[in-house]
């Protein structure tokens, strides 16, 4: 579960921490006090794109920071996967903003935003103001449908999708394959061409790099020549270079040894140096005598460089891949030289692929038929629960003639809210309110399933009140005895169910404008429902109420 977020310099939120609890957190105040701050900054920190504009005014950067304890095992194995520490199920995710970059951190390891992305849908599930509008259209239905009975459904989609994709690129490479005689007779010669004139060159790997540098050495020979011949000559050529210099020098070293034993090692280093520099002096006129220009050798060099370098031009910029070129060449010429047996197996392919792809498609239809029936009567029973007395709830199948990554099956979510009314696809008739309930009840329903620990809700009473809002807030209090549940609201109902209750409020002067978190006591509660139910002016009738809503909702 979410256990602390710590919030900093982050639009209206100078800096702010919030210790959340086990079951039912409820997060009220005022509006524009800075609710939906607080909820998009959990967005932020599990991967939600966050503007540079978001920075508080005069800050360089803000800080997100949420803290989890988790029992897991599919957290586990993705923090393994990651290879990032994980000790006594506790997950510390943390972003930092500034004007030039974003830094993400897990348990204090950079991360991705692609793995952090991955990371948070398993840790809690958040349902933002607008999340209802998904359930008009019908493409969700189904995600929903797979996402209830995910571990049986999500290995045959996988599969699916795979010959999906392998049935598109057949049907591709078939349609890329229809030509005319006179055009494959064509496309036959000029592979011919390219072939031969790959081939003809007899290509050696490696052979640019050592051609390259032997032409470098030759085309400057000249040059080389005349510069080693200097050196030559100042080391070994003429009257006092340094070879004479240093025999000199030895001789007058063994002068001073004679008259003092201490110099020996002074002649001795000067007798290497001398020796070095005549063994360097051989060599270089061993170097000297090798350079000599060869024209017919320099033509030959330049013709077979022009010639690997035309064929880069055309074929690939290095050896490697011109010969990949001419591979793939020699393919193609065999396909089209035995062109009606090459198309009959694309045809073969293609037709063991399809009724490879119908069999998984039938696996998944059959999988999603049979999720939808208890699917179904979770749902009809949950809308009950949400004051949908008289509800019918069908979820209908049907077949497209065209495959898809996610199979034939397009689903529609049938609903009638009134008495003797015939079920109707739930994008006509459903009404704001009534798409907030029903979304309630499959959050709920999917947790159960996939063993989510943390429920966020961003105003889920949108468009109810009275005794339906009742009916919501009983819901939340009983998901949250299984789960932590965190939910902003405007409805003194479902914030009187809360087992944790926080008022979020906004405080100005003539510099700044800042909102604040504070968890409040039992009456500071019982003030804030007051305050919601009657206004600006709160008398001790209200406060009565408030009381009583308080008393009723622990029973």
């Amino acid at each position: 579960m979410l256990i602390n977020l710590h919030v900093k310099n982050l639009a209206l939120i100078e800096e702010t921490e919030v210790d959340f609890t086990d079951h039912l957190n409820i997060l009220t105040g005022e509006t524009g006090a800075g609710k939906s701050i607080l909820i998009g900054s959990i967005q932020s920190a599990l991967g939600a794109k966050i503007p540079k504009d978001m920075i508080r005014n005069g800050c360089d950067s803000a800080l997100i920071e949420l803290i989890f304890h988790t029992k897991s095992e599919a957290v586990r194995k993705k923090m393994e996967e990651f290879e990032i520490p994980f000790e006594d199920g506790e997950i510390i995710i943390s972003r930092r903003i500034t004007n030039h970059r974003v830094i993400n951190k897990v348990n204090d390891i950079s991360v991705t935003i692609g793995r952090l992305k991955e990371l948070s849908p398993l840790l809690l599930d958040l349902s933002g103001q607008h999340e209802n509008q998904l359930l008009l259209k019908p493409q969700n239905h189904l995600k929903i449908i797979d996402s209830y009975h995910r571990n049986l459904i999500t290995p045959i989609k996988e599969k699916t999708a795979s010959l999906y994709h392998e049935y598109q690129e057949l049907r591709q490479t078939l349609s890329e394959q229809n030509m005319g005689e006179e055009q494959r007779i064509r496309e036959m010669e000029f592979l011919k061409y390219e072939i031969q004139e790959i081939e003809e060159a007899n290509l050696q790997s490696g052979e640019d790099e050592t051609l390259e540098a032997q032409y470098q050495k030759v085309s400057h020979a000249r040059e080389i020549l005349s510069d080693c011949s200097a050196v030559h000559e100042m080391t070994a050529g003429q009257s006092g270079c340094a070879g004479d210099l240093i025999g000199s020098a030895v001789q007058k070293l063994y002068t001073v040894e004679s008259m003092d034993a201490g110099a020996k090692g002074l002649t001795e280093q000067l007798q290497t140096i001398d020796s070095l520099l005549n063994d360097f002096n051989r060599e270089l006129s061993g170097y000297i005598d090798s350079m000599e220009f060869d024209g017919e050798q320099f033509a030959e060099l330049e013709d077979r460089l022009n010639l690997i370098n035309h064929l880069k031009a055309k074929y690939g910029d290095s050896i490697e891949k011109i010969q990949k070129y001419h591979d793939d060449s020699v393919e193609k010429y065999e396909k089209l030289s035995n062109y009606e047996e090459y198309i009959s197996k694309i045809k073969r392919e293609l037709s063991k692929v399809r009724e490879k792809l119908d069999i998984q498609c039938d696996k998944l239809t059959s999988l999603r038929k049979d999720a939808a029936i208890p699917l179904t009567q979770l749902i009809k029973e949950a809308l009950r629960d949400l004051n949908f007395l008289d509800v019918e709830f069908e979820i209908v199948f049907e077949q497209s003639a065209q495959y898809s990554p996610h199979g034939r099956d397009t689903v529609c979510f049938m609903i009638s809210t009134n008495p003797g009314q015939a079920v109707r696809p739930l994008h006509e008739i459903a009404s704001g309110g009534e798409l907030s309930r029903i979304m309630l009840a499959i959050k709920s329903i999917l947790a159960d399933e996939e063993g989510i620990e943390t429920l966020i809700f961003d105003e889920i009473d949108t468009g109810i009140s009275g005794r339906t809002a009742q009916k919501v807030s009983e819901r939340l209090a009983c998901i949250a005895k299984k789960r932590q549940v965190i939910a902003i609201t405007h409805l003194p109902q479902i914030a009187a169910m809360a087992d944790a209750h926080y008022l979020i409020e906004k405080t100005s002067d003539s510099n700044s404008t800042i909102s604040n978190i504070y968890l409040l006591t039992e009456e500071e509660s019982i003030k804030e429902l007051a305050r919601m139910l009657g206004g600006v002016r709160i008398t001790d009738a209200v406060l009565q109420n408030a009381r009583e809503m308080r008393t009723l909702a622990k029973q």
